[in-house]
């Protein structure tokens, strides 16, 4: 029988069209020459619906958690919704305590969609997961009429491996125990809003996307107690332990002067009348554990590559209206409340 040639994608100045959303032919060239070459593994290449994935260890619970990720612009400075997607799902994943092992993910295209621009978010997806040294095993392509969509939203599930005696949640944190973060705030808040609207700020504002497992592995060597871990992305640092005041039934105080904010994202904020403690980061570790291993975990975070800047922000204390206030600069104190709205839309 005479084989068909097809004619290889332009990736460079080609569109994404009805087709490659339709399962024939041209679906099937668009996942072997964009995703299968950019997430290459053992796993992916067989083509299945599913892919067959090595036992746990004895004694390691699965841990899944899955993100969607719709981020504008597409690229930024920092990264791009590729790398957040891996980043994001991964880190969900190891503030869980897990080791982190898979991911899967499934695109949403819009027609017109520049192939250039997919290849590009794909190979950083590719990096990215090669990187933390996670695979991407398998995913699922739609593609949408133009104008019903956005260009390009991606939805990431990750799978990790949590030995049976680790448990950590949101409900553990205790009154006396000490409240740290890994570095500056509301980095990639920021950066996406400068890079929207066109907006230059003094400082080098770039988003703080990384992936967290090895400070998270840190971490959890540094503090046998350790009570919980978090990524405070959307909503920030506010939402975040507002959540956690909720989950456990306690307060929180925090203290401005240890709060760590570069100055660029200090200077931009006060222009636009922002809290950094509003703003997303999605590269930092915020961690609760007792009070006594508070000084070996922050020297721990500080000797980790990406926990440089940690600091000992505050402590949980008895409060069952479960408020989250800060002791000011000044000496007097204000509620660090939860977002009435989203000041930055589109964010992760």
């Amino acid at each position: 029988m005479k084989s068909v040639y097809v004619r290889p994608l332009d990736l460079r100045s080609g569109h994404v069209d009805l087709a490659h959303g339709g399962g024939g032919r041209a679906m099937q060239q668009l996942i072997g020459e964009v995703f299968r070459r950019a997430f290459d593994n053992p796993w992916l290449v067989r083509g299945d619906d599913g892919a067959v994935l090595p036992a746990l260890a004895p004694g390691e619970r699965l841990v899944v958690s899955t993100d969607s990720h719709v981020v504008s612009p597409l690229f930024f400075p920092g990264g791009d919704i590729g790398s957040l997607s891996v980043h994001g799902t991964l880190n969900d994943v190891a503030v869980m305590g897990a080791r982190p092992l898979y991911l899967s993910v499934g695109f949403i295209l819009e027609e017109g969609f520049p192939l250039a621009d997919l290849l590009r978010i794909a190979e950083s997806m590719g990096r990215a997961a090669a990187d933390a040294g996670v695979a991407i095993v398998t995913g699922d392509t739609k593609v949408v009429e133009r104008g019903k969509g956005d260009g390009v939203f991606i939805t990431t599930t990750g799978m990790g491996a949590l030995p049976a005696d680790r448990e950590l949640s949101g409900a553990f944190a205790r009154p006396g125990d000490a409240v740290l973060v890994s570095g500056t705030l509301g980095e990639h808040g920021m950066a996406i809003m400068a890079q929207r609207e066109g907006l230059t700020f003094e400082g080098d504002l770039r988003s703080d996307s990384a992936a967290l497992h090895g400070l998270a592995a840190a971490v959890l060597e540094a503090s046998p107690g350790l009570r919980l871990m978090r990524d405070p992305t959307r909503g920030g640092l506010a939402a975040t332990l507002n959540e956690i005041a909720r989950q456990s039934t306690v307060g929180i105080v925090l203290e401005e002067s240890a709060l760590p904010v570069s100055q660029a994202v200090a200077a931009a904020c006060e222009f636009l009348g922002l809290d950094p403690l509003n703003l997303a980061s999605e590269g930092r570790l915020l961690a609760v554990c007792p009070g006594a291993e508070a000084a070996p975990l922050l020297a721990a975070l500080r000797a980790h590559p990406l926990g440089r800047q940690a600091a000992l922000i505050g402590e949980v204390v008895a409060d069952e209206r479960c408020f989250v206030q800060m002791q000011t600069m000044l000496g007097g104190r204000r509620m660090v409340d939860w977002l009435a709205g989203e000041p930055l839309p589109r964010i992760c």
